[in-house]
């Protein structure tokens, strides 16, 4: 290659870099006040993790019994949100379907963004910072392949790393006015997919591998896993596709509204079905080894807090799955963003704290505690929402702008 060359191809980039930071500080008095707000969120959350780093992981809820809490709990929720992107992106390379390509930029910013969050939540668990350090693929000393959570950070990282190639990519050939030809990435698209598939299968075995826990002990964890992720993804899709169309220059077509809906409506009821299944097994033996399961649909665990959440949970899923079966309703833009909602919170509720928590009780030794977020875990979990919404807001403002409105290097 040519010095004139590499000189062009430099100062293309530098070109596209400023673009990026360009899209990120311009913007209307709505976009700075969202993102204002977001970063005084974020940084409320590290205020309350700084106390947390000062003092240890006493400052939490946790105890020696109930290991894990908030943090794994909303930990898995977004590894799932992450995997969604599949959804999108199948249908787009696999099947041709023009609709879905348009928005699968938008459907990787949004793993992007979920991946990233999903690490923070990690990260804040380990309770020392440092720790972090042994569980990064290739510098750190992980028990591999052992470990299941070493296969969990392994596939987390790549599937990040592949995102994030993926969308320098193709903005950058598009924004340099070179349409970036399928067959140069499509084995990536391919990767992507399997990855996006895998991160939520390997978390879903870094549960179900403990034989010592019951509640997690069971074959249909990694596909109940899949099905939710894809509903609460879709669900989460849906929302935020029509506030970038009210908020920017993107445009959402009723007819990929229509397609995203129905991915929804038969995830959740794939994933209705799979807890019904585990329902059945725990209750209709009564046996020891579902005692966790009874003791969290009876109301014995967290002063039936956690109990009236799963049970809103589940109602809120099934009222969701049975509008969203009903054509109307899924035409319905207003019917349609309340089965979302629904559904979106409903999975946050039984797969996050209704699943991990009842993991724990009781302990081997039979005792029953009890779990309540403590006020910094609240804080730091609301920071880190905060920080994937500014990466997605971010990546969003910049894949519009070239996507849709035109930015392209003169």
């Amino acid at each position: 290659m040519s010095e004139k060359k590499i000189r062009k191809k430099t100062y293309s980039k530098i070109n596209f870099l400023q673009a990026f930071l360009s899209s990120s500080l311009n913007g209307g008095r709505l976009y700075w006040v969202w993102m204002f707000s977001l970063l005084s969120i974020a940084l409320y959350g590290a205020t309350a993790y700084s106390q947390q780093a000062q003092f240890g992981l006493g400052v939490t809820g946790l105890s020696d019994q109930i290991t894990w809490g908030l943090y794994i709990s909303n930990f898995t929720f977004f590894v799932g949100v992450a995997a969604a992107a599949v959804i999108l992106v199948i249908p787009a390379y696999l099947f041709h379907r023009r609709e879905m390509r348009r928005v699968t930029l938008l459907g990787e910013s949004l793993a992007v963004a979920a991946v990233t969050v999903a690490i923070l939540f990690v990260t804040v668990d380990l309770g020392q910072p440092l720790r972090f350090w042994h569980a990064m693929p290739f510098f750190g000393k992980l028990n591999f392949p052992t470990s299941i959570l070493a296969w969990d950070m392994l596939v987390l990282s790549l599937y990040l790393l592949v995102n994030l190639i993926l969308l320098w990519f193709i903005l950058y050939n598009k924004f340099c006015n070179d349409s970036p030809v399928v067959k140069r990435y499509f084995p990536l698209v391919v990767v992507a997919i399997i990855l996006g598939i895998s991160i939520h299968t390997v978390t879903a075995f870094m549960l179900s591998g403990n034989p010592s826990r019951p509640f997690w002990h069971t074959a249909v964890l990694a596909p109940r896993f899949i099905a939710s992720a894809f509903a609460a993804g879709a669900a989460l899709m849906i929302i935020l596709f029509q506030i970038l169309h009210l908020t920017s220059k993107f445009r959402l077509s009723k007819g990929l509204i229509r397609e995203i809906a129905i991915i929804m409506a038969f995830s959740q009821f794939f994933s209705l079905f799979l807890l019904g299944a585990e329902l059945y097994n725990a209750f209709y033996h009564n046996t020891a080894h579902e005692i966790s399961a009874h003791l969290l649909y009876t109301g014995k665990i967290a002063h039936d807090n956690l109990t009236i959440s799963i049970y809103m949970a589940i109602t809120a899923g099934l009222i969701a799955c049975i509008m969203l079966f009903v054509r109307r309703v899924r035409e319905n833009v207003a019917l349609l963003n309340i089965a979302s909602i629904l559904i979106f919170f409903a999975i946050w509720l039984e797969k996050g704290l209704g699943l991990i928590i009842p993991g724990f009780v009781p302990s081997p030794l039979g005792e029953i505690a009890q779990y309540t977020p403590s006020a910094i875990e609240i804080k730091v979990t609301l920071g880190i929402w905060a920080v994937g919404a500014i990466i997605f807001t971010l990546l969003a403002r910049i894949t519009i702008a070239i996507e849709f409105d035109g930015l392209r290097h003169k």
